[in-house]
């Protein structure tokens, strides 16, 4: 294969898998991509773990593949799964394995950390409350389960930052990743001495702050940036900068992002107050943890045999509403609107008439309306849009793009890569490199819409009527012992 010219490249740190991207930075056209997969382990129920060495190892194959594919590399942006908690020993070793952003093992310590006056005291140190997801509280977990392991703790990092540091020789973390670590004072874009204090966390622990667009390092000579978590990186990448469109990415988990301006933090804490990778920007984001999880877990548990596009096309054919047939996607838990990591997953109104293309459409509708829950509490905080910009895996799916429009009235802008997040850290390494002066030149460069998905009006009634059956069952199942 010929060469291409000098790209620009990003890395994506996911849960599954490295993926990479090169793109022209004139045009934002995709040169080349490459992947590398990798396990998830779950040692005890709730438990998700990864080896930060099998990402290491992942990144530089892809690194190598793409390098192989453009006669000059620009400049190299990273992205990756936040929260997860990496610890290093003295001598900077992996002390154990990576404690990753779906675990929920430190459900207790959460707890421990909001009875009391504890919740007004981390949404006023950080704009956010604790969740098992979140980085401090599997310190916390770790300290009292682990305590031999947690002695050996000399400094802690996220996934993407433990990658970077080993290629790069840096030894940093981005505020927009900060964010997720509930160490972090979200509006002033410090860490948090306060909250350091509280948890009697040594704050030498921490790397040094920088802003995602920084150059902080190079590898092979190549400008790198510090880069961003997957959901800031994919904003960027989906050409959201300030206020205007949402993100909308229909990934493993769903989210539902809006940048804004200033920092605004909900004082009930049932969205996610980070700041941007864009310097001087914020975000606030509503977070469900199983979207197109869901639909792989449906598939792969009820129907292994059956092609995704005849499952969907048996979907298609039910009227919306699912013929009453209601799903609630709490597989592993929920964050917003409810942060609930004991919330579980439910097929309701099923009756011996129903079948499989009305349970696949409750699937699609029930992640649908847990998007839209998203969305009102975002609107709630005072961030307000009239469409939304979709990535992830599961925007490849025009039936669920139309539902998912349908659902949260407005319409849906497809971008020209549904590779959000690596896409996002190329144009944060164009930034850092000189080639772009800040991330609004890169977009206006990069950033393409290639079609726009609006809701069916004859849908949106009947999504009324289904959100609010989706809504009264929450609080009913969750009273059930």
């Amino acid at each position: 294969m010929a060469q291409t010219a000098g790209a620009l490249i990003g890395i994506d740190v996911g849960t599954s898998s490295a993926k990479g991207i090169a793109i022209d930075p004139e045009s934002g056209m995709v040169l080349a991509t490459a992947e590398h997969e990798y396990p998830v382990s779950s040692p005890r129920v709730g438990w998700m773990e990864q080896s930060p060495e099998a990402w290491l190892a992942a990144t530089r194959d892809v690194i190598a593949r793409l390098r192989a594919e453009t006669s000059e590399i620009l400049g190299i942006g990273f992205s990756g799964q936040m929260h997860g908690l990496v610890c290093l020993d003295a001598d900077g070793s992996v002390i154990r394995p990576a404690i990753l952003w779906n675990d929920q093992r430190s459900a207790p310590q959460c707890a421990t950390l909001e009875s009391g006056d504890g919740l007004e005291r981390l949404l006023r140190f950080t704009g956010n409350r604790a969740l098992p997801g979140f980085t401090a509280p599997k310190l916390l977990w770790m300290r009292e389960k682990e305590p031999d392991a947690y002695a050996r703790i000399r400094r802690i990092c996220l996934p993407k930052d433990f990658v970077r540091d080993h290629l790069a020789g840096t030894r940093c973390m981005d505020v927009a990743d900060a964010s997720g670590t509930l160490l972090f004072d979200v509006g002033a874009r410090l860490w948090s001495s306060e909250l350091l204090s509280w948890l009697d966390i040594p704050p030498w622990w921490l790397p040094e702050l920088v802003e995602s667009t920084d150059l902080v390092g190079t590898i092979d000579g190549a400008p790198v940036a510090a880069g961003a978590g997957d959901q800031a990186a994919a904003a960027v990448g989906a050409g959201i900068t300030g206020p205007g469109p949402l993100s909308v990415v229909l990934g493993t988990s769903g989210v539902v992002l809006a940048a804004t301006k200033e920092y605004l933090p909900d004082r009930e804490g049932r969205v996610h107050a980070f700041c941007h990778a864009v310097p001087d920007r914020w975000m606030v984001m509503g977070v469900m943890l199983s979207a197109a999880g869901s639909l792989a877990w449906y598939h792969d548990t009820l129907l292994p045999n059956v092609a995704y596009g005849a499952m969907l096309g048996e979907a298609e054919r039910v009227a919306p509403g699912s013929e009453g047939v209601t799903f609630l996607p709490y597989l592993a838990g929920e964050r917003t609107p409810y942060a609930d990591p004991d919330a579980r997953g439910a097929f309701c109104g099923l009756s011996v008439t129903h079948g499989r293309g009305a349970l696949t459409r409750a699937v699609l509708e029930g992640v649908a309306f847990a998007l839209r829950d998203c969305l009102d509490t975002v609107h709630d905080v005072g961030a307000t849009t009239v469409r939304g910009r979709v990535s992830g895996g599961g925007s490849r799916s025009r039936i669920w793009l139309q539902i998912i429009a349908s659902a949260l009235e407005v319409p849906l802008e497809i971008m020209a890569t549904d590779q959000g997040s690596a896409f996002g850290a190329a144009l944060l390494g164009g930034v850092a490199s000189g080639v772009y002066r800040d991330l609004d030149q890169a977009s206006d460069a990069c950033v393409r819409v290639t079609e726009v998905i609006e809701p069916v009006p004859a849908w949106i009634e009947p999504y009324r009527e289904a959100r609010r059956r989706f809504r009264d069952y929450y609080p009913a199942l969750r009273s059930v012992p």
